[in-house]
C-alpha cells in the first residue's frame, strides 16, 4: 500500500540521504595514504644505457603527479563524491588543503622539470596572455576574418622593416 497523498513522512527522518564514505579527518588521513603512494610508486621508464661497450636496460623513477581523480580512485570515491565534499562548509577547510597540496606538487615537479611544464601549465590554468589592444584600449582584431588579420600583419610588416 502506497503512502497516502499529500504526506508530511519525510519530516520525521533524522538525516537527509546517505553516510559520507569519508568525515573530514579520515579524508584527509586518505589523502595523506595517497600522497605516500604517489612517492613509494613512481612512473619507470626502461632506458637503454651504453657504457664502455656494454648496452643495457634500466628502469628510470619519475615523479608521479598527483591528481584529484587519481585521489578519488585511490580513496574509492567518485568525482561528484568529491564535488559534493568541497561544497559541504563542514570538509571545505579538508578538500582546499588536499586541493592545494596538488597545485604545489605539480607546480614544483614541473618547476624543477620532473614534470612536463606545458602539461602541468594547462592543467593548472597557468597561461602567459598577451593582448593586442590599440588606441584607447579597444581590440585591434574584433570582427576582421583571418584574411582580414593575415592582411594587417603583413602591411605592419612591410612598415617595421622600412
Amino acid at each position: 500500500m502506497a503512502a497516502p497523498k499529500g504526506n508530511k513522512y519525510w519530516q520525521f527522518r533524522d538525516k537527509h540521504g546517505k553516510e559520507p564514505k569519508y568525515d573530514p579527518e579520515p579524508l584527509w588521513n586518505k589523502f595523506y595514504e595517497y600522497a605516500e603512494w604517489v612517492c613509494a610508486n613512481p612512473l619507470m621508464e626502461a632506458k637503454l644505457v651504453s657504457y664502455q661497450g656494454v648496452s643495457k636496460i634500466e628502469e628510470m623513477p619519475h615523479l608521479r603527479a598527483m591528481t584529484i581523480a587519481g585521489f578519488c580512485l585511490f580513496a574509492d570515491i567518485t568525482e561528484r563524491t568529491w564535488q559534493n565534499y568541497k561544497n559541504n562548509e563542514d570538509y571545505f577547510p579538508v578538500t582546499t588543503r588536499i586541493e592545494k597540496a596538488i597545485y604545489v606538487q605539480k607546480f614544483e615537479g614541473a618547476a624543477a622539470e620532473f614534470l612536463n611544464a606545458n602539461i602541468i601549465a594547462r592543467d593548472l590554468g597557468l597561461v602567459e596572455k598577451k593582448e593586442l589592444t590599440g588606441k584607447e584600449g579597444k581590440d585591434l582584431f574584433t570582427g576582421l576574418t583571418d584574411a582580414e588579420i593575415e592582411a594587417k600583419i603583413i602591411e605592419y610588416e612591410k612598415q617595421r622593416n622600412k
